[in-house]
């Protein structure tokens, strides 16, 4: 009571070094986990005053600080919303692994948990400033995404996505690969 201890319900650490109202330097995940906790309180719980310190003033009038954590919280929105776009486009694979078998990876209409009316075949996403891949369900036909009206197109989907890779050993159509 009466202290700000927000960084502790992003991060976890609720050790006397976590138990601060300093939210510089979380990352857009820890930012949104910050705003979930806000709209639940403000949804449940009326409010009684403002803590003066890091976000309010002696007057109760918002802080810089605030403000910054705002358009933090207000980014990681942003890219929650671009990351969702994206899994639209390529929807995770399904995927298993056995030492028998070895690795598996298998789309369909339901695979990454996003239902959609085409299944698409494996393929690796490199992203620009990541390191490695990770396998995506890619649609083969129609015009490339974000272009649903577009007519000069090869019907190929996203197919030549220049950040796809087939898998080697794995036939370009094949809507499973074994490795």
């Amino acid at each position: 009571s009466g202290r700000d201890a927000t960084r502790a319900f992003a991060t976890g650490d609720f050790t006397p070094v976590g138990l601060v109202d300093d939210v510089s330097g979380l990352s857009p995940g820890e930012m949104l986990a910050i705003q979930s906790w806000l709209s639940f309180y403000t949804d449940n719980y009326d409010p009684v005053g403002k803590l003066v310190g890091r976000f309010y003033d002696e007057n109760g009038a918002p802080t810089e600080a605030l403000r910054q954590a705002e358009a933090a919280i207000e980014e990681a929105l942003k890219f929650k919303a671009e990351s969702e776009q994206k899994k639209q486009q390529f929807p995770p694979c399904n995927s298993e692994w056995s030492s028998a078998k070895g690795s598996r990876f298998w789309c369909s209409r339901q695979s990454g948990g996003v239902s959609r009316d085409w299944a698409g075949v494996p393929r690796k996403l490199y992203r620009p400033g990541s390191r490695g891949s990770h396998c995506v369900c890619v649609r083969t036909t129609g015009p490339p995404w974000g272009q649903p009206d577009s007519t000069q197109h090869s019907d190929r989907g996203d197919l030549d996505n220049p950040h796809l890779e087939e898998y080697d050993g794995c036939h370009p159509l094949a809507e499973q690969c074994v490795l």
